[in-house]
């Protein structure tokens, strides 16, 4: 397929520029080039990593001649000073331009995400432990759901402690944290965390006074014959993004201003980060939201001026947050578990009866390994 039909050195030799068969025009710097170059000095051959630095690239680095071949598939270009000549593949600079619009506004979602409210509930992304293991087309999909959504479902797991690892094993690696490996969810005396009691919990994010935070949570049920006990996700980037539509204003200053979140116990853990709760890239992509009221210190960071506001605009984004319609709720039986992205998606549970037993596991896996799943199911398929 001819993507382009003509190439001319511009900007005194600094940059090229392609003219595409449908008449628009794309441009890439001589120095992006050359950085660039797939060849086997420049690059790896087997693991793709450079094999030069920036500073092996001549600071007066231009292009002397630029080659079309009759096909319009390759572009010959040679560099000066070096008198290095690189052969390009149309498809790879057409998949690696950036002379584009960079003109989103913040707060703006990757395509690969969609979006929820309780409209999944019905089509919640869940597959079979076994039909996992047998089948790597579907277990790629469900893989890719987790990313796409940040919530999946799993079934048809073993009833017993540890078994959580078999899941875990799915997706990557476990975290280990200070409360190990995994941890229990279930009814203590004296517990250090809310979680480790019958009381309901409200919608919020794992961890926040982590830095990094943990990224995937798995939560794990062995045992639930209690009253109660119900599981409930929110999409918090659709929260946010309601939050954007009803006061941008709010959503300014939420995603402007650090919190501090806190844990500490009485042993030897004392966990503390500063971060927004509506964290943003330097290019404003939705990158991950830190919601939880039980680990948030006190707020210093938030000018005086702005403090009536910042908290008007935490109790609107809560509002949101609640919203009946956003919320998916369920309960989890023997062998069943959940997959959140904990920098995205919100989970709760309600209060449960003494009587009865409710025994869930959690851990943590980190979402890089996630994706690099994803990439390799692809190359496989």
């Amino acid at each position: 397929m001819n993507l382009f039909k003509s190439v001319k050195i511009i900007n005194s030799g600094k940059s090229i520029n392609l003219k595409r068969t449908d008449g628009s025009n794309v441009r890439y710097h001589a120095t992006w080039l050359r950085d660039n170059a797939l060849d086997p000095k420049t690059r790896d051959s087997i693991n793709g990593q450079r094999l030069i630095t920036i500073s092996d690239i001549p600071v007066n680095t231009c292009i002397k001649s630029a080659t079309l071949d009759e096909k319009g598939e390759k572009i010959s270009i040679n560099f000066l000073p070096e008198k290095k000549e690189i052969v390009f593949l149309a498809t790879w600079l057409e998949k690696n331009a950036y002379d584009i619009e960079h003109n989103k506004k913040k707060g703006w979602i990757s395509k690969d995400l969609k979006t929820w409210g309780n409209d999944i509930s019905k089509n919640i992304p869940t597959l079979d432990y076994k039909t996992a293991k047998l089948d790597k087309k579907l277990l790629h999909e469900w893989l890719k759901s987790i990313h796409c959504y940040g919530f999946a479902k799993m079934t048809g797991g073993k009833r017993e402690s540890g078994a959580i690892k078999q899941i875990a094993d799915l997706i990557g690696y476990i975290r280990e944290t200070n409360y190990g490996k995994w941890f229990e969810v279930r009814s203590k005396v004296d517990a250090i965390n809310l979680a480790y009691t019958n009381l309901g919990l409200e919608l919020h994010t794992d961890n926040p006074y982590r830095n990094p935070v943990p990224t995937i949570q798995i939560l794990y049920c062995i045992e639930n014959s209690v009253e109660g006990g119900e599981s409930t996700v929110v999409d918090g980037f659709h929260a946010i993004s309601l939050l954007k539509e009803k006061n941008p204003g709010y959503f300014n200053l939420l995603s402007k201003y650090n919190v501090v979140f806190e844990f500490k116990d009485n042993s030897q853990t004392h966990l503390k980060s500063n971060h927004p709760i509506i964290e943003l890239s330097v290019n404003g992509e939705l990158k991950s939201i830190r919601f939880n009221n039980r680990s948030a210190a006190p707020m210093t960071d938030i000018p005086y001026d702005d403090m009536e506001n910042y908290y008007n605009a935490y109790r609107l984004l809560a509002e949101i947050i609640n919203d009946k319609s956003l919320s998916v709720k369920f309960k989890l039986n023997p062998g069943e578990c959940f997959v959140v992205d904990n920098s995205r998606v919100l989970h709760a549970r309600t209060s449960y009866s003494s009587s009865g037993s409710r025994w869930l596991q959690g851990c943590y896996v980190d979402k890089d390994e996630l994706l690099s799943k994803i990439l390799i199911h692809q190359k496989d398929n």
